[in-house]
Parts: C-alpha cells; structure tokens; sequence
C-alpha cells in the first residue's frame, strides 16, 4: 500500500521579500537571492520520490478500476449460459460502465492554516449505496491547493474540499460505481 504524504507549505515570518547580494566571486552581473525571514514551518520537499509516489498511487488507482471491468465483464460471459441471467447481468454492467462527471468550485475564507472550502456535491443518479470512487482533479487554483479531500460518501452525493491556503480551486470530477449486483 502507498504511503501518504502529508504537504506542507513552507512557511517563512516575511513573505516575498528577498536580500540581493552580489556573488562577487561570479561576476558584476551574478547575484545571490535569498528569501528573508526566519523559517516557521520546513515544507515538504517537492522532488522526484515525492512526486513519482503521487504518480505510482495514481496509476495503481487507474490498474484497480480496469481490473474491476475486466471481472465485471469476465461474469458477464459467464453468465451467458444461463439465458434468465443475461439482461439482469447487462443491465448491472450498463451501470457499471455509466460514470457521472462534473466539476465544482470550492472556496476558502479564512487564513492558513485554517481552511473552510468543504462543499457538498449531490449526484445526479443516486447509487446502491457509497461504496463509489471519485477521481479528482484541480481544474484550476488561486493559491496553494494542498490536498483534494472527498468524504461522506452516500448514495446520493459526497463531501469535498482542499487541505491548502488557496482562496478558489475548481475541482473536476468522476464518479465511478456504487451499484450491486441483485442475484435473484
């Protein structure tokens, strides 16, 4: 199972404001920048093995949902030999295959690091039940985004919201599944 990394920001106590020195061991035209302040808070490094992990759970999330197909379809031919089965099982995958899309803008009012952005989504076909994936992802962002949260999974809609300092970011997402398979 993937490990979750939690992101911080990387907080200074002054925000964009810098000291410019001249690197005199350089050259007239090279400067040395750097950031003013004292550091409040050490943010989480943005390199390969943090970014290649995002990458890795995205594609095990991807591989997860075709095999769920594949296994959908596999009883779909299964089930072929029993006639009284096969418009029940078709219908079922009908439903399998059917993804509701979207998007939703989520705003946030308050200051890091507190965050209010939550937002209800309601589906437009209620499921069997909440036991549905939603992909996520960031359409657009003013500020930090963080993390994309969904929670409250139920049969006719979800929570989500942002973990990061951002003032907007509208989200697109899928709905995928959240239906049973009635064995009669």
């Amino acid at each position: 199972m993937r490990s979750r990394t939690y992101w911080e920001d990387h907080v200074l106590s002054e925000t964009n404001k810098f000291t410019v020195q001249p690197a005199t061991s350089l050259g007239d035209d090279v400067y040395n920048i750097t950031p003013f302040g004292t550091v409040m808070q050490q943010g989480t490094f943005q390199d390969a093995e943090h970014f290649n992990s995002v990458e890795e759970g995205l594609t095990a999330e991807e591989i997860a949902v075709n095999l769920a197909l594949i296994l959908g379809r596999q009883a779909l031919w299964m089930a072929q030999d029993n006639a009284s089965d096969i418009t029940d099982l078709s219908e079922d995958m009908e439903k399998l295959h059917t993804v509701e899309t979207g998007t939703v803008t989520l705003t946030n009012s308050l200051k890091y690091p507190f965050n209010n952005s939550q937002a209800t989504v309601a589906l437009v076909t209620a499921r069997d039940d909440g036991n549905y994936v939603v992909v996520a992802s960031v359409q657009s962002a003013t500020g930090n985004v963080g993390e994309i949260v969904v929670t409250d999974q139920l049969a006719n809609g979800f929570k989500i919201a942002f973990t990061g300092s951002a003032t907007s970011v509208t989200v697109a997402y899928k709905v995928i599944g959240g239906y049973t398979h009635d064995s009669n």
